[in-house]
């Protein structure tokens, strides 16, 4: 095909579909914009950044910030708290969400089904800051209904929020109640798409509830688990600064700061931009990477995976 007529094809495409690139082409300009374009302001993560010098007129100084954050003395500590809290979010959430799918979908009764759907998915559309108030007020050592319990059965009350061992406890699992509902959605309608005459041959072999949900309904709906899989241990590096520092204090901060909440520290308060970026594309490139190997295992092992 020649040049001439290639361009004649691409041009009857586009004149073809102009609809569909019109649709995509909103949200593909917001991803240059917000996503590709900051990627130009990495390179202070190599340089003393000066605002007033701009990013061509600051000194190149190489591996140097990259060096100081792994030589300093909180390296161990956030890198341990991130990972921690990340596993520990990731091994709660994850099974949380496909019991929740497979609940619901063998539900018969329907306004029971909306129900139980309607009041999982509702608090993931509460905000970070009202969700942070709501923890802090149930487990509030003075009026918190926790405390209260524990009062009524004779026993001290106790300040969670003090004791950094239950920091963890508290963040993950006040997550999961936020946001099993809405990740569940994916998984119904993965079950959703599984042929019907499977479940009925099942039926006429005798196999019960169980044994179709472990023989039809889970191998139906591993693809998605597995892409799932591979999406969130993208993320194992990556902890949301907002929620942490909305229930961190001086108190818990051994088990709090994560790699977010230092390179909200250390840049915006403490203004040092080059050494947060270099902080933080430390923590890309480790996420990129473990995106990488788990895509790889994953296509060995089930033979599913992103690309």
């Amino acid at each position: 095909m020649t040049k001439t007529r290639r361009s004649e094809e691409v041009f009857r495409r586009l004149k073809k579909n102009w609809q569909l690139y019109v649709i995509i082409a909103l949200p593909v300009l917001i991803l240059l914009v917000f996503s590709y374009g900051p990627m130009y302001g990495l390179q202070i993560a190599f340089k003393d950044f000066i605002p007033t010098r701009g990013f061509a007129g600051s000194s190149w100084v190489g591996m140097k910030h990259f060096k100081t954050f792994v030589t300093s003395y909180q390296f161990g500590r956030l890198i341990k708290n991130t990972l921690m809290i990340s596993l520990y979010s990731l091994i709660a959430n994850f099974p949380v969400a496909i019991i929740l799918a497979v609940a619901v979908n063998e539900c018969k009764c329907k306004w029971y089904k909306k129900t139980v759907q309607m009041v999982t998915y509702a608090p993931h559309f509460i905000s970070t800051v009202v969700m942070a108030g709501i923890v802090l007020m149930v487990l509030s050592p003075y009026s918190g209904i926790v405390n209260n319990i524990i009062q009524l059965f004779g026993k001290e009350r106790v300040d969670f929020m003090a004791k950094p061992e239950f920091f963890k406890h508290i963040y993950v699992w006040s997550g999961v109640w936020q946001t099993m509902g809405f990740n569940s959605i994916i998984y119904i309608s993965a079950l959703a798409g599984i042929d019907p005459t499977l479940h009925e041959a099942a039926v006429m072999d005798g196999a019960s509830r169980w044994q179709r949900i472990v023989n039809v309904d889970l191998p139906g709906i591993t693809p998605t688990i597995v892409t799932m899989l591979i999406m969130n241990c993208g993320r194992i590096m990556t902890v949301g600064y907002e929620k942490i520092l909305l229930l961190q204090n001086s108190v818990n901060m051994s088990a709090s700061d994560v790699i977010s909440t230092y390179v909200y520290r250390v840049g915006l308060e403490n203004a040092q931009y080059s050494f947060s970026t270099a902080v933080g594309l430390f923590n890309a490139v480790i996420n990129c990477t473990l995106l990488v190997l788990v895509n790889k295992i994953a296509k060995r092992v089930s033979e599913t995976s992103l690309w």
